[in-house]
C-alpha cells in the first residue's frame, strides 16, 4: 500500500502560539471547597445571576430537570437543599444555559474561515443558537423553518436509496425524541443510525450481552452503599462523573472497601471531600481507594486474569472461594474457563499488566475476604481492540464470586451522556433487534426495514466512499467525537447535505457538505411549551431508571423549537401521507409519545402514570435478578486473551483522556485542576524516565507520529510533561489528539475506535 501522511490541519486545534502552560502539582483531594469555587464562577460568569440561582434549586430535583452532564443516577428519597449536581454537572448547564446569544449578526460578522480558525474552547463560548440557518457563500445566513425542512425533504426524497441517508444521534437527546426519530428515521426505510454508543459504551453492551443477556449494568445505587467491595476500572469519575464519588463514600462508611485500577493515579479514584458536609469540608474528608492498582495501558484483562489464577489457588488449598451453587445453577462454560485459568502463565500476566506481584496478592486477598463485589468501568476499558474481552473478563471475576444478581453486587459500566442508555432502549440502534422490529410494525402497521444500518466507523466511511451524501446529526458535535479527524473531514465535506440539530456552535459546524444547515433546538434547561401546556421528557441513568425531565428557563430565542417539534415537522415534510403517524398531534402533548412508548417498548407499561412519580421507575433487568436471557440461559463464562504490546524503541502507547474542564467534546476551560495542569490542552504527559530516554525535558514541544496500515499520521506541537504514567505509556487529551486515532483501527465485535490504544513515536516540533 502507496504511504499517506495526514496531518491535523482541518482539525483546526494547532495554536499559532501556546496560552502559557503552568504546572502545579496533582491534586491529592478531590472536590472539596475548590470544586464549588469553581461552579459558582462558572455559573455567575456565564449565565444570569437569577438563572444561576433558579437551576441550582432544580437540577435533578423532583419536579426539576435532569442535568445535561453525565447520566449517574439520582439517590432515592429527599434529595440535598443544598443542590444535588456537581461541579462539571454545573459547568454544562453554564455552558447551555449561557446568557451569549449568537444572532445573525454574529454569523455576518464572522465567516466561517474565521470561526475554523477558532480554538473549540473559543467557537463553544461564543453563545447560544437562537434560529435556524444555511450556509450561503462564506457566511451563515437564517433561513426560515420551513424553508429549512422543504431543503431537508428535497434531499431525502432523492435519494436513490434511503441507504444513503446517515442519522447520528448524540446521548443528550430525550427518550421522547429518540422514539419519534428512530420511527421517522425506519418508516423512511433505513437503519443507519450511528450514536456515540458506537464511539464508547458498545463494547460493554456486546460483552454483557453475550455473558448475561442484557448490555446494561445490573447494579441499583442503593447497591452500592451495601457493597463489601467496589471495583473501579479505566474510569475517572472524579471528573466525569463526580456524584459517584458520594455514593463510594458510603460504600466506604459502611465498612465496603475499594480497589482502584487505572493507569493513571486520580484524585477522584484517591480521596473525596463532600461538599454537602460542612464537617467533612473541615475534616478534610475520606481516602476512598484501599488499594491502587496503576496498570499499564489496556493489561486489564492480564490483571483481572493474575487475580482469577490467586483465587483458583486459594480455592484448592482453603476452598470457599468459588461460589460452586451459583456456578453450577446458573453459569455455562466454567469447565474450559477452568482449563484455561490453569494453563495461564502467572509472571507472564503479572509483567503484561504492570502491576507489582504483591499489590496483585493483596487484591486477591481483599476480593477473597468479602463477597459482595460491584465492578464498575468506563472507557479506559472500551477503547481497545479487545475491549469486548476486558468486559468479559469482568464478568468471569463476578461469576467465579457469584457476585451479580443479588444485593451490594453486580456489573456497573457507567455511562457518559445523560440519556445514551435510554436512546438505545427507544431503539436508536443500527443493528435492532428483530423483536422490536416486529413491535414497531404490530403498533405502526409499516414494514421496518431489517437490513443493519451502519455504525459510526461504517458511517464515516460510507461518506467518504460516497455510498451515503446526506448526514443528519440530532445532537452531537460529530467530528470532534469521532476519530481519523482528517479522514472524517473529507467524509463530511462529501456529502451533499449535511444538517446538525443543536444548542450551540461546534466545530461540526465548519466542517460541511454541499449544503449545510443548523437547526438549533431547547435545552434540557429550557421550557419546553406546545399546544397543550408545558411539556416534560424522561431520560434513563446509569442504572436504569427512567425519570422526567421538565426545563425551568424561558427559552433564548422564540425561534427555537424541541428536538420532538423538529422531528415531528421534518417527518412529515419527508413522508406526506406515506406515514400513518399523527406527527403534528405528538408535538401537542407529549403524552401522546408516551402511549406509544407503552405500546412498542417492553417495561413501560402504565408509562404516563409512573413517569410522574418523584423517583421514576426501573426497567427490567434479568441480571439483576439472575434470570440470564443469553443464547444458552444461564450467564456464560468466557476465554479471553490478554493484550500483548511489543512496543519497538521510541514507540508508546497513547490513550486520549479528558480534562477535568471538558465533558466529551465541550471545552469548559483551559484548566486540568486535579492533574495540576493549567492555561493549556495540548500536552504530551510522559513518565520521566522516558523522558530521559527520549531526550526530552518538560516544555519541550514535540510532533506526535502514528503509522497503521501504511498511513502516517501527525499532531503538531505538543507540550511535554512529565507525569505518573506507566513507563512506555502516554496520555493525551481528547479531541486534540484524535486526528491521530486510524478509522480502520477498532474493537473487535463492538467496532469501538481504539481511542485507549495508538501507538506513536516523537519528533522534535520544527516550530517551537
Amino acid at each position: 500500500m502507496e504511504k499517506e501522511t495526514i496531518n491535523d490541519s482541518t482539525n483546526a486545534l494547532t495554536p499559532e502560539g501556546f496560552t502559557g502552560l503552568k504546572l502545579k502539582k496533582p491534586a491529592a483531594k478531590a472536590v472539596g471547597m475548590p470544586a464549588i469555587t469553581s461552579a459558582m464562577k462558572h455559573a455567575f460568569k456565564w449565565m444570569d445571576a437569577g438563572d444561576a440561582v433558579k437551576v441550582m434549586f432544580k437540577v435533578n430535583q423532583k419536579g426539576g430537570f435532569d442535568c445535561p452532564s453525565c447520566a449517574w443516577a439520582d439517590p432515592d428519597g429527599e434529595r440535598s437543599h443544598l443542590g444535588e449536581y456537581c461541579e462539571n454537572g454545573m459547568k454544562a448547564i453554564a455552558e447551555e444555559a449561557t446568557n451569549r446569544h449568537l444572532t445573525a449578526e454574529f454569523f455576518k460578522k464572522h465567516s466561517i474561515q474565521e470561526l475554523s480558525s477558532w480554538s473549540d474552547y473559543q467557537i463553544g463560548k461564543s453563545g447560544r443558537l437562537t434560529e435556524p440557518m444555511i450556509l450561503r457563500g462564506s457566511h451563515y445566513e437564517p433561513i426560515s423553518w420551513s424553508d429549512a425542512f422543504a431543503t431537508i425533504a428535497s434531499h431525502l426524497t432523492a435519494l436513490r436509496n434511503p441507504n444513503e441517508a446517515i442519522f447520528y444521534t448524540s446521548g443528550r437527546t430525550s427518550n421522547e425524541a429518540a422514539f419519534l426519530y428512530q420511527l421517522f428515521i425506519r418508516q423512511f426505510g433505513t437503519n443507519n443510525m450511528p450514536d456515540c454508543s458506537n464511539m464508547c459504551h458498545e463494547s460493554s453492551g456486546k460483552g454483557l450481552m453475550n455473558t448475561v443477556g442484557i448490555g446494561k449494568g445490573s447494579v441499583t445505587l442503593e447497591d452500592f452503599y451495601k457493597a463489601d467491595l467496589v471495583m473501579v476500572i479505566g474510569q475517572n469519575p472524579g471528573t466525569n462523573h463526580p456524584r459517584m464519588l458520594s455514593a463510594l463514600e458510603k460504600c466506604k462508611e459502611n465498612g465496603g472497601k475499594i480497589i482502584a485500577v487505572n493507569p493513571l493515579p486520580e484524585a477522584g479514584l484517591l480521596h473525596y471531600i463532600n461538599p454537602q458536609s460542612v464537617g467533612k469540608m473541615i475534616t478534610g474528608g475520606i481516602p476512598l481507594a484501599d488499594l491502587f492498582l496503576q496498570v499499564k495501558i489496556n493489561g486489564d484483562i492480564a490483571l483481572l486474569k493474575a487475580i482469577m489464577f490467586l483465587l483458583l489457588e486459594k480455592e484448592k488449598n482453603i476452598g470457599g472461594v468459588f461460589d460452586w451453587d451459583f456456578i453450577k445453577s446458573k453459569t455455562e462454560g466454567f469447565d474450559a474457563f477452568l482449563e484455561d485459568l490453569k494453563q495461564a502463565d502467572f509472571q507472564q500476566l503479572v509483567r503484561l499488566s504492570g502491576v507489582p506481584e504483591t499489590q496483585i496478592l493483596q487484591a486477591a486477598d481483599m476480593i477473597c475476604a468479602r463477597k459482595n463485589m460491584i465492578i464498575c468501568w468506563a472507557m479506559g476499558l472500551t477503547q481497545h481492540k479487545n475491549a469486548v474481552g476486558n468486559v468479559q473478563e469482568i464478568v468471569n471475576l463476578l461469576l467465579l464470586r457469584g457476585s451479580i444478581g443479588r444485593e451490594g453486587a453486580g456489573t456497573c459500566p457507567v455511562r457518559g451522556h445523560s440519556n445514551v442508555q435510554g436512546d438505545r432502549t427507544m431503539g436508536i440502534w443500527e443493528a435492532p433487534k428483530e423483536a422490536f422490529l416486529d413491535s414497531l410494525k404490530k403498533v405502526f402497521d409499516f414494514e421496518p426495514p431489517r437490513q443493519h444500518g451502519y455504525d459510526t466507523v461504517a458511517a464515516i466511511q460510507a461518506m467518504h466512499n460516497r455510498k451515503a451524501s446526506v448526514f443528519f446529526a440530532l445532537g452531537g458535535n460529530f467530528l470532534s467525537a469521532t476519530p481519523d479527524t482528517e479522514f472524517t473531514a473529507e467524509a463530511l465535506r462529501r456529502c451533499d447535505l449535511t444538517v446538525h440539530v443543536s444548542t450551540k456552535l461546534n466545530r461540526s459546524h465548519l466542517v460541511h457538505g454541499k449544503t449545510v444547515l443548523i437547526l438549533p433546538c431547547l435545552g434540557r434547561t429550557d421550557i419546553d411549551r406546545q399546544a397543550s401546556g408545558e411539556q416534560f421528557v424522561s431520560c434513563e441513568n446509569s442504572m436504569g431508571v427512567v425519570h422526567s425531565s421538565r426545563g425551568v428557563l424561558e427559552p433564548c430565542s422564540p425561534y427555537l423549537k424541541s428536538e420532538v417539534a423538529i422531528i415531528c415537522e421534518l417527518a412529515q415534510a419527508v413522508l406526506g401521507q406515506k406515514s400513518r403517524v399523527k406527527w403534528a398531534e405528538l408535538v401537542k402533548n407529549y403524552d401522546l409519545i408516551r402511549d406509544l412508548i407503552e405500546k412498542t417498548i417492553e417495561g413501560f407499561n402504565d408509562y404516563n402514570k409512573r413517569i410522574r412519580q418523584p423517583e421514576g421507575f426501573y426497567l427490567p433487568n434479568g441480571s439483576r435478578v439472575q434470570d440470564f436471557k443469553t443464547v444458552t440461559g444461564k450467564a456464560n463464562f468466557t476465554i479471553n486473551k490478554p493484550a500483548e504490546w511489543s512496543l519497538k524503541k521510541g514507540e508508546y502507547m497513547m490513550m486520549t483522556i479528558r480534562s477535568h474542564d471538558q465533558f466529551n467534546t465541550t471545552i469548559y476551560g483551559l484548566d486540568d485542576r486535579y492533574r495540576g495542569i493549567f492555561n493549556e490542552r495540548r500536552v504530551i504527559l510522559m513518565n520521566e524516565k522516558d523522558m530521559t530516554t527520549e531526550g526530552v525535558k518538560m516544555g519541550d514541544v514535540v510532533d506526535l507520529v502514528g503509522e497503521y496500515n501504511g498511513v502516517t499520521r501527525e499532531a503538531k506541537r505538543f507540550i511535554v510533561v512529565p507525569f505518573d504514567i506507566p513507563q512506555g505509556d502516554v496520555a493525551t487529551y481528547f479531541p486534540e489528539a484524535n486526528t491521530l486515532i486510524p478509522i480502520d483501527s477498532f474493537a473487535d465485535v463492538s467496532h469501538t475506535p481504539t481511542s485507549k490504544s495508538v501507538v506513536i513515536t516523537l519528533r522534535r516540533s520544527m516550530s517551537q
